[in-house]
């Protein structure tokens, strides 16, 4: 039986008029398909939708309340629903061993380059993936190698797939309320949403240190988002971000003197953290940087013609 927080706001009884249906719609078109979506949405945001006035938002939000529990569960009942969480393969075992299994879903990881569309354990099936693009740097010749190297057809992989090119980092956002409405209306299709890179747009759009504030205020905006979608849907969410370099590295004698960018938001907003490094030719090192229960080791991978794959010694 599907969930209450999962249903539509409509099936609220004496929610269902031509007015109500129109507010359903307004809602939709900001990504907000589910009664869980509009718990996860502050006020606010909610009176920031076009034709939303605040009474409006109000009626919304008590239909929304009792439909659903506050949303405490005990320890052992987050333990059950935990077991909903999934892992989509790297391509390589030993990275996969690194992560406790793959790629999680319900959480943001922060690196790169996985394989979500092939059957994995504890019952994954495979699924859709949605590739947002904010560098240019997406090519579909990538897939086509990697489709031979599983013997899955091209087209097939191709065509689950959703390709987008973000061009700013306010269109970056706009594209998230398409995403969750797309996770929605195929519930269960889609597994994994990968954005690369995360950061790209915030550093060209807000270049200035005076700027720096409005930056991180919008990115913590982004990545709230993002944890919301992969809560709601039961996603994983990968993201690729950038090095750079750090200017108090030498006063603390660090090996590697760069360190992710981003700051403290998207430290904090990302479940797992894995440093990569380059090794001999098509060797990779990957390190665990940051991680809730995943202890700081390494791994080393190779990125072959047809993906990630395990270091061929």
């Amino acid at each position: 039986m599907k969930a209450l927080e999962d249903q539509v706001v409509q099936e609220e009884p004496g929610y269902q008029d031509d007015e109500n249906v129109a507010d359903i719609k307004k809602l939709k078109s900001v990504g907000i398909c589910t009664i869980k979506g509009i718990q996860m949405t502050t006020r606010r945001a909610l009176c920031n939708v076009k034709g939303l006035s605040e009474a409006k938002v109000d009626k919304i939000k008590e239909a929304a309340n009792k439909l659903i529990e506050p949303g405490f569960l005990t320890a052992f009942e987050y333990s059950e629903k935990r077991k909903m969480v999934f892992h989509i393969t790297t391509g390589s075992q030993e990275f996969d061993k690194l992560l406790g299994g793959g790629i999680e879903s319900m959480a943001i990881t922060e690196a790169f380059g996985v394989t979500a569309q092939l059957p994995g354990p504890d019952g994954y099936t495979g699924g859709k993936i949605i590739f947002i693009d904010t560098e240019n740097t997406f090519r579909p010749d990538r897939l086509r190698d990697i489709a031979d190297r599983f013997n899955v057809d091209h087209d097939a992989v191709l065509d689950n797939v959703l390709y987008a090119r973000a061009y700013t980092s306010e269109h970056q956002m706009e594209l998230l309320d398409y995403v969750a409405a797309k996770f929605h209306e195929e519930a269960g299709i889609f597994k994994l949403l990968i954005i690369d890179s995360i950061m790209a747009l915030f550093r060209v759009d807000f270049s200035g240190r005076g700027e720096l504030a409005e930056r991180q205020q919008k990115l913590a905006q982004m990545l709230s988002r993002l944890q919301k979608i992969s809560e709601e849907y039961n996603v994983a969410v990968f993201v690729t971000n950038q090095m750079t370099a750090d200017p108090g590295a030498t006063m603390t004698f660090q090996a590697d003197p760069k360190k992710p960018i981003g700051g403290h938001i998207l430290a904090h907003a990302s479940t797992t953290r894995i440093s990569l490094r380059k090794g001999r030719g098509e060797l990779r090192i990957a390190k665990i940087y940051d991680s809730p229960e995943m202890p700081e080791n390494e791994a080393t991978f190779a990125i072959t013609a047809g993906g990630i794959g395990d270091a061929k010694e």
